[in-house]
């Protein structure tokens, strides 16, 4: 029997964690042709999630926990579940409940279809948040203007990856990361099926603005040069502006006279010119300062994650 990989990053998920696993072990029931693992991955939880999670242990053997030693990340949290997982494939769900389990089913459909990556595509959600619903649009607008890797629009982490697939993501070393990310650069066959976000059961969102905006601008640093390229074109482009501005000062000031009302001291056109430059120079240091620091935490090459227990590998 083929063996399916079922991957929920956990994070203070206490509340919803048994009603995640009812709504999983119901899915799985109908599939009587594969056999299942459940891996929880806990991203450093602070509450009884592993309490939880112990209880099932003892009643599901295909109940496996992976914990972390302080709080990753839900993308280390990923990451960790497809190194570890032993599946022919691997299905990444939150344990929110917001990611619909009876979609699983579908997902083994297309797979079997010969489909390499299943990719769950937000179609609606309960969420009301306007910033974030907002900020959704922008990040995948900005991201496939100017990213080398294309993101399908709301697209999310609830997906299914072959077994091929998940070999050669383990390959992938960054320490700054999107999943969905490095798994679109990866390429292979796949298809998107689109579903309704649930409302989330128990709990908030571990996901909050300041934390969804920092994993934006590094997805933009990691997978997109523009940012480093637009100093360049800035310059270019500021250089050119100037220098009209100057030959347009040098022809009507000094030569023809005809600068009227439009006059500018020596004095002043030097300020000008010199707080043009220091903005220029300032604004290329500053991107160059984010690529040399995501060079720099890829060349310390610390572990993306650090394991302080595992239950059933």
């Amino acid at each position: 029997m083929k063996k399916v990989s079922i991957i929920a990053p956990i994070y203070n998920e206490q509340g919803n964690i048994p009603l995640f696993y009812l709504a999983i072990a119901t899915e799985l029931a109908k599939q009587i042709n594969f056999d299942f693992e459940i891996i929880f991955v806990d991203d450093g939880s602070t509450d009884d999630s592993f309490g939880e999670i112990e209880k099932l242990v003892k009643q599901d053997t295909r109940v496996k926990y992976l914990q972390f030693s302080r709080n990753f990340g839900k993308e280390a949290a990923l990451s960790a579940g497809l190194h570890s997982c032993a599946g022919d494939c691997a299905i990444m769900i939150d344990a929110d409940l917001q990611h619909p389990p009876e979609l699983i089913s579908e997902f083994i459909a297309q797979w079997e279809k010969g489909v390499e990556v299943v990719v769950g595509v937000r179609e609606s959600t309960c969420e009301s948040d306007l910033i974030k619903k907002a900020g959704s649009w922008l990040f995948y607008k900005i991201m496939n203007m100017i990213g080398e890797t294309k993101l399908a629009p709301r697209a999310t982490d609830f997906r299914l990856l072959d077994r091929i697939v998940i070999n050669e993501f383990k390959k992938l070393h960054e320490s700054n990361r999107i999943t969905r990310g490095l798994i679109a650069w990866l390429g292979f066959k796949r298809e998107f099926i689109k579903f309704k976000a649930g409302k989330r059961i128990k709990g908030e969102a571990r996901y909050n603005k300041a934390k969804l905006f920092q994993l934006a601008f590094s997805s933009f640093i990691t997978h997109s040069l523009f940012p480093l390229k637009l100093a360049g074109y800035l310059g270019v482009i500021i250089m050119l502006f100037s220098g009209l501005i100057g030959l347009h000062v040098i022809i009507y000031q000094y030569i023809f006279d005809f600068s009227g009302n439009l006059y500018l001291s020596g004095i002043a056109q030097l300020a000008i010119l010199i707080i043009f430059l220091v903005g220029l120079i300032l604004s290329c240091l500053g991107l160059m300062a984010l690529y040399i620091a995501n060079i720099q935490k890829e060349v310390m090459h610390r572990p993306l994650y650090v394991v302080r227990k595992k239950i059933n590998f």
